[in-house]
This record gives C-alpha cells, sequence and structure tokens, in this order.
C-alpha cells in the first residue's frame, strides 16, 4: 500500500476537510438516537406491561448501538489517522459547477485478505477544494479512505471506499504538489482517458465502476 506523509494542518482540516464534518454529523445524530433510544426505554418500562418490556429491550439495544456508534465516530474521525490509514491515490477534477467539483479517483477495492488489487473509479462531489484550480482534469492526489471498517467488508472487496484531498490536511501546495508526483503518470493518464465515465460512475449507487483487469496497465499490477 502506497502511503503518504506530511505534517497534518489540524486547524485548516477541521475547518474544510468534508470527511470530518461528515463523521462529525455522524456523532451528532448517534448521540440524539441514544437519548431517545434511552428515553422509549424508560417509558416502556414504567409502563411495566409483558410486552412493553420486551420492547424495552429492543430499545436497550439500540441505545447502546447509538452510544457505541458515537463514542466510536471521534476515535475513526481523527484527522492524522484518516490521513496516515489512507492509500495514496490519484483523483481529477471530472465536473465543476457553481456550488463545487466531482472528483474521479482510482482506487483499489480489495481487502488485505484479497490475493491481487482490484481498481475501481470512484467519484466524490465536493464543495471546497483549496489549493487546487476548479477546472476540470485538475490533479488532486488524495487518500482512499474507508467509513466503515467494521460492516462494509464484503468479500475481497470494500463496498465503501472514498477519496479525501491531501488539500483538505494541509495549506503548503510544496505538500501537494510532493503527492501529486509520487503517483505515476501512468495513473494519472488513465484517469484523464476516463473522464467520460465519471457520469455513469455517479449513476451507480455505490459511486463506483469496477475495472476490468485485462484492460488496465501493466504498471497497475495485473
Amino acid at each position: 500500500m502506497r502511503r503518504f506523509e506530511f505534517a497534518v494542518d489540524r486547524r485548516h482540516a477541521h475547518a474544510v476537510n468534508e470527511v470530518f464534518a461528515d463523521l462529525r454529523r455522524l456523532r451528532v445524530v448517534a448521540i440524539a438516537a441514544a437519548v431517545v433510544s434511552a428515553a422509549v426505554t424508560a417509558y416502556l418500562i414504567w409502563l411495566g406491561h409483558p410486552w412493553s418490556y420486551l420492547l424495552a429491550v429492543a430499545s436497550t439495544l439500540g441505545a447502546v448501538t447509538s452510544l457505541w456508534v458515537a463514542l466510536w465516530a471521534p476515535h475513526r474521525s481523527s484527522i492524522d489517522r484518516l490521513y496516515a490509514d489512507g492509500e495514496l491515490v490519484p483523483a481529477v477534477v471530472s465536473e465543476t459547477y457553481p456550488t463545487g467539483v466531482v472528483l474521479l479517483a482510482l482506487v483499489d477495492v480489495s481487502t488485505p485478505e484479497a490475493t491481487d488489487p482490484r481498481y475501481a473509479l470512484v467519484t466524490r462531489k465536493v464543495r471546497d477544494l483549496p489549493g487546487h484550480q476548479k477546472r476540470a482534469g485538475e490533479r488532486v492526489p488524495s487518500v482512499a479512505i474507508r467509513t466503515d471498517r467494521a460492516s462494509r467488508q464484503v468479500g475481497e472487496r470494500w463496498q465503501s471506499v472514498s477519496a479525501m484531498p491531501i488539500a483538505w490536511g494541509t495549506r503548503d501546495g510544496r505538500v501537494i504538489d510532493r503527492a501529486r508526483a509520487a503517483i505515476s503518470e501512468v495513473e494519472w493518464r488513465l484517469l484523464t482517458d476516463n473522464l467520460a465515465l465519471a457520469a455513469q460512475v455517479r449513476r451507480t449507487s455505490a459511486k463506483r465502476l469496477l475495472l476490468d483487469p485485462q484492460q488496465l496497465p501493466d504498471d497497475l499490477g495485473n
């Protein structure tokens, strides 16, 4: 796995990193769900009916699950960990809008247990992209992240993989340039040649399109 080390600017990341913002919102929702489930549990126990005790057990499980998610989210959303654990991947701007851009990224969606890599095109719509020009074809070095390691794994492929720009973790243009140079020209060219597929990828439910291993360059390990 290709990793990229750099000093994360935490203040900058907390301000612009949309992955962190999504996980923060997840925590708020989980806390609210835990409070509601706990209140429902207390009410069902107060009723004192046999059937209400059964429902109280289910409600308690819901409260415990929500509380676990609320406690898990801060650990999972550590900015430094997100960048340290992620694999460096190429992404390019495929579409531009007044409210943001769409990134098309090339990622290996195979799990550590898989014997061979399996590449896919994935898309992500982002609102802010500091350090980059918002134009089609702009090269945006990123890291691949998995939003749910516990429940999203199916067989030898991860179902949920997305790209997080290096620019969301630093203001230093030299760091972005170094990350861009660490990605092979073969990978950048593969993305550029497939920009037209971005719309097709966005129409899929998982926002990804598996690539035929036989049609990939030899440099990608086929």
